[in-house]
């Protein structure tokens, strides 16, 4: 049995839709299996064309009628009888995977660049931060003789006033 699923929608295509046909379909152990974007009418379109036995293709229509990816907009979902070939989905399982890398090399360069520039500010910071700890060190040992003298007359002060108040 052969079938052509058109997903139609203003948002199904870059979301991974053809990665979430290809798992509903390897799930199933569907042999056959072909997955592109179109675009009619100015509405986007995810065809999938699907051969397997009956119940097989069945179940995988029954889980694309009731499920999608996260961020898809669906406006429906049609499937008619198809005839020609529909090609492994083995080979599709190998395409989409080159289509993710192709996608995700670019933004791991620049997340690695990204980090690189990152570092750099690190750097920075730190020295930043390793001056200014200093500093206030030293203002620290500056304070600390006369704080010291002010607080013992703070406790010579709070002892004469519990004396007068009979507390001690």
């Amino acid at each position: 049995m052969k079938l052509k699923v058109k997903i139609v929608g203003p948002k199904v295509h870059d979301i991974g839709y053809r990665v979430f046909l290809l798992k509903h379909a390897m799930n199933l152990a569907l042999p056959g299996l072909s997955t592109y974007n179109w675009e009619e009418d100015g509405q986007q379109e995810v065809i999938a064309l699907v051969e397997g036995d009956e119940a097989r293709i069945a179940a995988f229509l029954q889980t694309v009628e009731k499920n999608k990816p996260e961020l898809a907009e669906v406006s429906k979902v049609t499937f008619e009888d198809y005839d020609d070939d529909v090609g492994r989905t083995s080979e599709v399982a190998m395409f989409c995977s080159f289509v993710q890398l192709d996608k995700a090399i670019p933004l791991l360069l620049d997340m690695r660049d990204d980090l690189k520039e990152m570092k750099g500010d690190i750097k920075a910071v730190r020295k930043t931060t390793d001056s200014t700890l200093d500093e206030i060190k030293g203002m620290r040992e500056d304070i600390l003789p006369g704080y010291a003298m002010q607080f013992r007359q703070v406790q010579v002060d709070v002892r004469a006033i519990k004396n007068r108040l009979g507390m001690s």
